[in-house]
C-alpha cells in the first residue's frame, strides 16, 4: 500500500525547498517520469481517455482551493470497473495527492474535492482497473503558491472544529430515497496544515498536521476510502456519486497524522453534523 506521510525532517527539508522555488516550473523539467517510477514501480500506462476524466480550472482563483472532480468514463457494457484513482500534482512538494479505493459494489462514478496548487503544474490521475492495468490522463493548472498560504480560517477556530463531520444527500431525479444511484459529500474539520505555512506571530513554520486516512461506508460496505497528503485543502471535503444497497445508515471513519480517529454515522437518507 502506498503511504503519504514522509518524515518530520524529510518533509521540513521539501518544505523549505518548494517555499521559495519559482512560481513556473523552469522550462523543460518533467517530473512525471520520475514520478511514475516512484509512485508506480514504473508500471506501463496506457491512455486513460475512454477510462477516465479529470476537471480542473486552467487558472485556478485560490490556489489553496481548487477544485477536482474525477469521472468514470466507462462505458456501462464494459465488464471491468475502477478499483483505485491516484491523483498526483506534479510540481507538488508532496506529489501524491491522494489515492482513492472505490468499493467494490458501490459502482462510484464521480469524485470532487479541492486541493492545494504550489506551481504552475501538469496534474495526473491513473486509474488502476480490475483488469490490472494502470490508465493515465492529464491536465495543466496555472497556480502558485497554494500549499505556503496561509489557513484561511481563525487558528483556534480550526482547533476547535478539528474532527467535527457533515454529510448531506443530494437528490437524484427519478431514484427512491433508499435505492439507486446517490450523491452525497463528507466534510471533516481540520487545518491540514501543509507544513509550508508560516505562523504570522512566530514567524516559524506550522508542522505538517492533516488528515491521511478517510474511510466511507454504508452499512459496513466500503463506498470510498482515501489517502490524503498535504496537498488536500483545509477541511477535507469529498463529494462523489454511488450506488446505494439499500443501507440504513452511513458511516465515515478518519484519522490523522497525530492519530487522532475521528467517527460519524447518520442515516442513510438524510443529512447532518
Amino acid at each position: 500500500m502506498i503511504r503519504l506521510r514522509l518524515p518530520s525532517t524529510l518533509l521540513l527539508g521539501v518544505c523549505l525547498a518548494f517555499a521559495f522555488a519559482p512560481a513556473k516550473a523552469a522550462d523543460g523539467y518533467d517530473p512525471w517520469p520520475g514520478l511514475v517510477q516512484d509512485i508506480f514501480n514504473n508500471k506501463a500506462m496506457q491512455d486513460g481517455a475512454n477510462v477516465l476524466s479529470i476537471e480542473m480550472p486552467t487558472r485556478a482563483e485560490d490556489a489553496s482551493v481548487v477544485p477536482v472532480t474525477l469521472r468514470s468514463r466507462l462505458s456501462p457494457a464494459d465488464g471491468r470497473r475502477i478499483r483505485t484513482i491516484t491523483l498526483v500534482i506534479d510540481q507538488n512538494p508532496a506529489p501524491m495527492a491522494a489515492k482513492f479505493t472505490l468499493g467494490p459494489d458501490a459502482n462510484v462514478t464521480a469524485i470532487s474535492t479541492r486541493v492545494r496548487v504550489n506551481n504552475y503544474t501538469d496534474v495526473h490521475a491513473v486509474a488502476e482497473l480490475t483488469d490490472g492495468q494502470l490508465y493515465v490522463v492529464k491536465t495543466f493548472v496555472k497556480a502558485s503558491g497554494g500549499c505556503s498560504a496561509p489557513a484561511a480560517k481563525n487558528p483556534d477556530e480550526a482547533k476547535a472544529r478539528i474532527g467535527q463531520m457533515r454529510y448531506r444527500q443530494f437528490a437524484q431525479a427519478g431514484e427512491g430515497a433508499t435505492s439507486g444511484m446517490r450523491e452525497a459529500q463528507v466534510m471533516v474539520g481540520h487545518p491540514n496544515n501543509s507544513g509550508l505555512q508560516m505562523d504570522q506571530l512566530t514567524q516559524l513554520y506550522i508542522p505538517a498536521f492533516f488528515v491521511d486516512q478517510l474511510t466511507l461506508s454504508q452499512d459496513g460496505s466500503l463506498v470510498l476510502s482515501v489517502e490524503g497528503g498535504i496537498s488536500i485543502s483545509e477541511d477535507p471535503n469529498i463529494r462523489f456519486t454511488y450506488v446505494s444497497n439499500g443501507a440504513k445508515h452511513f458511516r465515515a471513519e478518519a484519522r490523522d497524522t497525530q492519530g487522532h480517529v475521528f467517527e460519524r454515522e447518520w442515516p442513510a437518507e438524510g443529512s447532518g453534523t
